[in-house]
């Protein structure tokens, strides 16, 4: 009986700690993207500007993920991507302020210095040939159909 809850134990304990391994290497399983933080645009970013109110910048970019209890002048924005496939994609940035302006803005994406101007939106119209409609529904035409009806018999 001792032998029996031994090699059980051991069993367990090797499926267990080996599981998670597995779980890495199996085909066809789906794993979910886990998205953290706050999503950060380069678009938005690029609208930061020294001298901006902490109210300005809180409208560009929302509420700061984290607020440096030790630091009230310091605001931090995390953001992290993790692919069901094992890719990691993490972007983080820090904000400074003094007297309530922003005076610095460290971090993986920073304000470009020439940013890409968007390009104009071009609109066109389009014209739709007019069809005329048949005078019955679907339900009707399903009907006939399922029944066989031929609409020039009727």
């Amino acid at each position: 009986m001792r032998k029996l809850l031994t090699i059980t134990t051991i069993i367990a304990s090797l499926s267990g700690c080996s599981q998670a391994n597995l779980d890495a290497h199996i085909p066809f399983v789906h794993r979910i993207d886990i998205q953290q933080g706050n999503v950060l645009e380069q678009s938005a970013v690029n609208q930061l500007k020294p001298g901006m109110s902490r109210r300005e910048v809180r409208y560009i970019l929302g509420s700061p993920l984290i607020t440096d209890t030790f630091n009230a002048n310091r605001w931090d924005y995390l953001y992290r991507m993790q692919y069901g496939d094992g890719l990691l994609d993490t972007q983080n940035l820090s904000l400074y302020f003094q007297d309530d302006r922003l005076v610095k803005i460290q971090g993986s994406l920073k304000p470009e210095e020439h940013p890409q101007q968007e390009t104009a939106q071009v609109s066109e119209t389009v014209t739709v040939p007019y069809r005329e409609r048949e005078a019955e529904g679907y339900l009707t035409r399903f009907w006939r159909w399922v029944t066989f009806q031929n609409k020039d018999k009727i």
